[in-house]
């Protein structure tokens, strides 16, 4: 399994965000394209993604570049949020927080799923 916090994430770039909810409710997936430093396009795909706040700000001619992506870990706020709003139904389902901090737009992408991978 990828540890997500050991990829190299600083100055790789986002291309694109894909939102797939052709099955919506069994799995909602949220798709990053990012180039990486070393040229090589991938596809970061998180699936059974119950939550994501996608705070972009638009209108900076500049690729989106990746200041940094760590997880957060089980106290981290928005997921203790996530599981307090489905009032226990989540609670044996082990869910993680994986944080974007971008540089060039000063955005931020948070994404709430049961894992991801990346192709």
């Amino acid at each position: 399994m990828i540890n997500f916090n050991t990829i190299e994430w600083h100055d790789a770039v986002l291309k694109e965000i894909f939102i797939d909810r052709k099955n919506p409710g069994d799995n909602d997936t949220l798709v990053l394209n990012i180039e990486f430093q070393d040229g090589c396009l991938k596809s970061v795909i998180f699936e059974d993604v119950y939550w994501s706040c996608l705070n972009l700000n638009f209108g900076v001619i500049a690729e989106e570049a990746i200041l940094e992506a760590y997880t957060g870990g089980k106290e981290n706020q928005d997921l203790k949020t996530i599981y307090g709003k489905w009032k226990g139904h989540l609670d044996d389902i082990d869910l993680n927080i994986y944080i974007f901090n971008l540089n060039s737009t000063d955005s931020v992408i948070k994404i709430i799923a049961k894992n991801f991978d990346i192709l």
